[in-house]
């Protein structure tokens, strides 16, 4: 059990971190989206 406890708290931090800068990026790449799907209209 002790094991387990100390995998966890050795992966917990760099997984928390990774769903964190993963959640920021999905934003971004939507905005980003959203800008190329505009681009045609707005170079008439």
């Amino acid at each position: 059990m002790e094991q387990w406890l100390d995998v966890i708290s050795d992966v917990g931090f760099p997984i928390v971190v990774t769903l964190y800068l993963l959640n920021r990026i999905e934003s971004k790449l939507d905005t980003l989206n959203q800008s190329i799907q505009l681009l045609p209209t707005q170079l008439k």
